[in-house]
């Protein structure tokens, strides 16, 4: 048996007449860039949000990095976050001229609360709290240590778009949010794209113009801006798609469950508190035996990744920041024994427990 990482081909499939017939529509219209099909899916999601406000952006580092912009994080400011995230988490920091900061993560692979109180200077300004693998960020303690100290936050909910935390949905748990479009994402389009979400409509109109050369009309130009919008044909497709995320995730809630029973006496699996609802864009075990067990599974027809195994802090772009190995024991260990196993919708029981039965025959 063949099991995949991804099977992007399958969702598209199951859905292809519904797509193919919007993108047809969107060709028909005329409309190609901004205009009504994106509004409509804009409000649709800040709707599924929470929240008042989602603009659309060519991709989820924009999402981050605009946002960040528009706040007015640049030269001489400094924003903490995860060191185990994406690449492009500390990249969006370091676009406005500011100085990425980082601080170690607890056992849920999150952000330490602790950690990033420690990491507070008099030149921190935000804190950009990652929800990894679609686990919703300690996001109680981390509002009250940013008023506490009187700084922003902006969650980088790229991976995390379905997920809920203490009764709200990630995405509306501070100032703003990015989120990821792409194709891999839980709600993914046919390419790239991204979503600012937010309840501050002052912010929210200064982004819709900032992300469209910062024009207020087709002629005037108020501020020097960027071109980074999500076009139509995307939108659309998101728009679909958007009608069954809810049904995607719990499937792969039902998946994560099953392999968190059968592997949990076999390796370090993921657990979940009862006031978050994680989505599982990742489902990630950890073990000592990490390299052989991959490659194993990689011949035994079982695809598997790491996310990631170069923290951030570690990578030569950010060598200018000073960081070694040794600083942030966690992030650092976790990279080194984590393995991400096959987990989305389309998956089978009997694809999940061959997965399970090679991992079983390896370990034990």
């Amino acid at each position: 048996m063949n099991v995949p990482f991804v099977n992007l081909a399958a969702q598209y499939l199951s859905l292809e007449e519904e797509i193919l017939a919007a993108i047809q529509d969107v060709g028909r219209s005329g409309g190609y860039i901004l205009g009504e099909k994106l509004e409509s899916f804009e409000k649709d999601l800040a709707s599924y949000l929470g929240v008042k406000h989602a603009i659309g952006v060519a991709n989820g580092s924009d999402a981050l990095f605009l946002t960040l912009k528009v706040l007015g994080i640049g030269p001489g400011d400094e924003v903490i976050t995860a060191p185990n995230s994406f690449i492009a988490t500390g990249w969006v920091i370091a676009a406005t001229g500011a100085t990425p900061v980082f601080a170690d993560v607890a056992e849920d692979m999150n952000l330490d609360p602790r950690k990033a109180e420690q990491a507070v200077t008099r030149a921190t300004k935000a804190i950009i709290p990652v929800h990894l693998t679609g686990r919703p960020a300690p996001m109680m303690e981390l509002n009250a240590l940013a008023e506490e100290k009187n700084l922003l936050v902006v969650e980088d909910a790229a991976q995390a778009i379905g997920a809920s935390y203490r009764g709200k949905k990630v995405g509306s748990l501070g100032r703003a949010a990015g989120f990821s479009l792409h194709p891999l994402k839980n709600l993914g389009v046919m390419g790239d794209g991204g979503i600012i979400a937010t309840d501050d409509s002052n912010l929210a109109d200064t982004l819709r113009k900032f992300r469209n050369h910062g024009l207020k009309s087709r002629d005037e130009c108020e501020f020097w801006g960027f071109n980074s919008r999500l076009d139509p044909i995307h939108a659309v497709v998101a728009s679909i798609k958007l009608k069954h995320l809810d049904r995607w995730n719990e499937r792969t809630n039902e998946i994560a469950n099953r392999y968190r029973k059968g592997l949990q006496s076999l390796v370090q699996v993921p657990e979940d508190k009862p006031y978050e609802y994680c989505v599982y864009h990742n489902f990630v075990i950890r073990t000592e035996a990490r390299n052989g067990l991959m490659a194993f599974l990689e011949k035994e027809g079982v695809q598997n990744r790491v996310h990631y195994p170069i923290p951030i802090h570690l990578q030569q772009a950010a060598a200018y920041l000073g960081y070694k190995s040794g600083d942030f024991p966690n992030a650092e260990q976790y990279a080194n024994t984590m393995i991400s196993l096959p987990i989305y919708p389309e998956l089978t029981d009997e694809q999940v427990d061959f997965v399970i039965k090679k991992i079983g025959e390896y370990l034990k």
